[in-house]
């Protein structure tokens, strides 16, 4: 416990699912945690689950899409005074459409959130950033396979683990880290919400895992606190996976 007492945190889609479970841990490792999420009511119950454990949680309405939401968040924190020390760029989508239903909304939603908000969600938090400071991406395992209906999610999460390698190096004056986290099938929300039968769609996935279950985003999020604290001082650059084995065995 206290691995970042005193610093600053940011996470992004912060109301549910992964980036729930991160800023709670972050939060118990005695960092301020700022969230941030589209849905009021979504992030004021983010807000009490965290709070017991938080030394402080600023929830700010918005979307990462949006520019104009990116600057009041940043101005927020800017108001704090005491800059950004961790940064967990977690906000992303995903649907089920196969190739020949692709639509010009489908893919301008995926890629507008999760390769364009997430860009500018690093670039504007960067005068903030402090020297020192640890930068996150939320990827995926779909990168490296090939799932039917997939493609436009995983081709955006390829575009994140291509920033995080140009970032680590365009940053490294400043001793900013930037990494990817990379779960496997994780017990979401949002995960459920891909498919009409969510039961069925875990059990699947669950039996292509070698460890033979689904991930937890508690166990994502303790890959998240190992990223922003000192104890990976010497990891830049890198995809940690944390997918019970799916893409390595």
């Amino acid at each position: 416990m206290g691995l970042l007492e005193g610093r600053t945190a940011l996470v992004t889609g912060g109301s549910a699912g992964i980036g729930l479970a991160a800023a709670v841990r972050l939060a118990a490792e005695g960092a301020h945690v700022f969230i941030t999420g589209r849905r009021q009511a979504e992030l004021d119950a983010a807000v009490e689950t965290i709070g017991p454990s938080a030394t402080a949680v600023t929830a700010v309405t918005g979307d990462i899409a949006n520019l104009d939401d990116l600057d009041r968040l940043y101005e927020a924190i800017r108001d704090r005074g005491r800059g950004l020390d961790v940064l967990f760029a977690n906000a992303s989508v995903a649907s089920l459409v196969p190739l020949e239903e692709v639509t010009e909304e489908h893919f301008d939603a995926l890629f507008g959130i999760n390769v364009r908000g997430t860009l500018f969600t690093v670039q504007k938090a960067l005068p903030l950033l402090n020297d020192g400071a640890s930068v996150i991406l939320n990827g995926s395992t779909n990168v490296d396979v090939g799932d039917e209906a997939l493609g436009v999610y995983a081709a955006t999460k390829a575009a994140t683990r291509s920033f995080s390698r140009t970032w680590a190096n365009e940053l490294k004056g400043r001793g900013i880290r930037v990494n990817t986290v990379t779960p496997g099938p994780t017990d979401t929300p949002a995960l459920s919400a891909l498919t009409s039968t969510p039961d069925r769609f875990k059990e699947q996935l669950a039996a292509r895992v070698p460890l033979g279950r689904l991930g937890h985003p508690e166990e994502i999020a303790a890959a998240v606190v190992f990223l922003a604290s000192a104890q990976s001082s010497f990891i830049t650059g890198s995809s940690l996976y944390v997918d019970g084995g799916l893409n390595q065995i």
